[in-house]
């Protein structure tokens, strides 16, 4: 049974890492691919590092209540059990959900560009690239998606 709940554990420790998906500077999705892009020049005036925290997907809570419940199921004797697996249920499912938020907590950076039109704008995205204040740069924008380049 100890290996059993092993498993469990390593699977659903798999599952929660394998939910963030990291979009950096040099990072494109499918659908961005051979679309055109709208390029902007500027000037870097601010940065700032930032934590990026992706939607919860409930992999973290659901996968926490399940191995929390069975463990908390062995836990004492008849209406011990019993208790033993809601109180597990709670407790995993809650140490489940930070562990999936700390999992997939990205680190980023906000931008702050003066464009060559006199406006400014704020561009927040993965760390990848090193941006300094006072750096010509492109800003790249196309569909929904806006990414600061060198």
């Amino acid at each position: 049974m100890a290996i059993g709940r092993a498993i469990a554990c390593v699977l659903a420790g798999a599952l929660i890492s394998g939910c963030a998906y990291h979009a950096g500077s040099a990072d494109y999705r499918g659908y961005e691919v051979m679309g055109e892009q709208t390029v902007r020049f500027g000037v870097v005036e601010a940065v700032r590092d930032v934590r990026i925290r992706p939607g919860n997907t409930g992999v973290g809570s659901t996968a926490g209540a399940f191995i929390g419940g069975i463990a908390g199921s062995h836990v004492g004797g008849g209406s011990g059990e019993i208790v033993g697996a809601i109180a597990g249920t709670v407790l995993g499912s809650i140490l489940g959900y930070n562990v999936e938020q700390q999992a997939n907590e990205i680190v980023g950076v906000e931008l702050t560009v003066l464009l060559d039109s006199g406006r400014y704008i704020a561009v927040v995205q993965q760390a990848g690239e090193p941006f300094r204040p006072g750096e010509r740069v492109r800003v790249l924008q196309a569909r929904d998606t806006v990414r600061v380049a060198h």
